[in-house]
């Protein structure tokens, strides 16, 4: 770095500095300055993020810093992180632009529209040319090598069935509005070009993943379902959830389909930079049998628990800030499910470098087994002060051509 530009940055943090020092006591609490000068500093650091295009966010410091990033959309597939970082969705395929936000006909959907899009056989980009709310008829089955992309549009999947991910692999779903999914099916449903099927009753899930691999949902806002806002069960592994904004709802994410459901076991999953918000009661996740890294969430409420679990699953806490309520019944952050003290004592869940705040705290249980939560680390977390910047974004982002997101 040059002489002129340490000059430049030695004055950008006085600038900072001073106004805050200026108003101190003639005799300060000398905990209080340093407390003050490293919000100050963490102030400084958060705008030069920001002039460098900078968050701390590594996923989206990835693509968001290029002011084309509309013409360069695919970009987004190298930008995941997690156990489901080798989600391509349909990085190789064509775009496919979704005109019509109508779903008339779950057997024979119009071309334009969001459920002809995600039936193709081949790889497909899908964009959406307008905002446009769209309320399924029924569950809208995604296939293999697909990208969902509501980037430079508001697209909201609300008022009827959701998304179904089922027995497929390489699925993105980013920058969609998802919330008040109701409950469907009992009819027949397009799965492709050449086949449609009878469905059973769904779930009314915001996102279902069943028996599915290879799935990262990003900067994704998702409220108010009937069932869960996210559910993987049924072997679903090497998923990502990330920078997601979670809001109003009981059942948040159910990671794991039930004790006995062994497929489980094989469950990779990464929860990190998301915010729970406002209004959430427990599921943040809910996990079982496998591998859970939930690292760098911002979690603001809960009126249950955050984080639980059953069937031993391994759970690494990590870089996570966990702001209690004011209610003392409501400061833990963990709950171990379906099982007596004897044998959830042994359970390996690990809080590593969490932010515990207004009284919240993580009950750590097992031997602290290394090699298993080597096998539940998917990336390096951040320290947990900084988990304010990296999430200040989590939900749908406002992106409009020509500008950075």
């Amino acid at each position: 770095m040059s002489a002129d530009s340490v000059s430049v940055l030695f004055l950008f943090f006085f600038t900072l500095l001073t106004p805050h020092l200026v108003i101190s006591s003639p005799v300060p609490d000398h905990e209080l300055v340093v407390q003050e000068v490293q919000r100050s500093i963490n102030v400084s650091r958060r705008n030069l993020a920001f002039l460098s295009c900078g968050t701390g966010n590594p996923i989206d410091d990835c693509w968001r810093c290029d002011p084309n990033w509309e013409r360069n959309r695919r970009r987004l597939a190298d930008c995941a992180i997690g156990f489901g970082k080798d989600a391509i969705g349909g990085k190789d395929g064509r775009i496919y632009v979704v005109t019509d936000s109508s779903d008339d006909d779950a057997v024979n959907p119009k071309p334009g529209t969001l459920r002809h899009a995600v039936i193709q056989d081949e790889p497909l980009w899908i964009i959406f040319k307008r905002d446009m709310v769209i309320k399924l008829k029924q569950e809208l089955l995604v296939s293999s090598f697909k990208t969902i992309d509501g980037r430079g549009a508001s697209v909201h999947i609300s008022g009827g069935p959701c998304i179904s991910i089922q027995y497929v692999s390489n699925i993105i779903i980013h920058g969609l509005h998802i919330h008040d999914c109701k409950e469907g099916g009992n009819a027949q449903i397009r799965v492709s070009p050449s086949h449609y099927g009878w469905r059973g009753k769904s779930d009314g899930d915001g996102i279902t993943i069943l028996a599915s691999k290879h799935i990262w949902v990003d900067h994704c806002s998702l409220s108010n379902c009937y069932d869960g806002l996210i559910d993987a069960t049924h072997g679903s592994t090497a998923l990502t959830f990330s920078n997601n904004h979670f809001t109003h709802h009981d059942k948040v994410m159910l990671l794991g389909h039930s004790d006995s459901c062994t497929q489980d076991k094989d469950m990779r999953v990464t929860v990190a930079f998301n915010h729970f918000g406002e209004g959430l009661v427990q599921r943040m996740p809910r996990c079982r049998h496998g591998f859970f890294h939930v690292v760098n969430n911002d979690y603001t409420q809960w009126e249950m628990y955050a984080i639980g679990g059953s069937a031993s699953p391994t759970i690494f806490s990590q870089g996570n800030r966990f702001l209690a309520s004011d209610d003392n019944s409501k400061k833990e952050v963990t709950k171990h499910e379906n099982a007596p003290e004897s044998e959830w004592s042994k359970w390996n869940w690990m809080s590593e470098g969490d932010l515990m705040e207004n009284g919240a705290f993580f009950r750590q249980t097992g031997a602290g087994a290394s090699a298993r939560y080597a096998r539940a680390s998917s990336l390096t977390a951040r320290p947990s002060s900084l988990v304010n910047s990296i999430t200040r974004t989590a939900g749908v982002l406002s992106c409009r051509k020509g500008s950075r997101c």
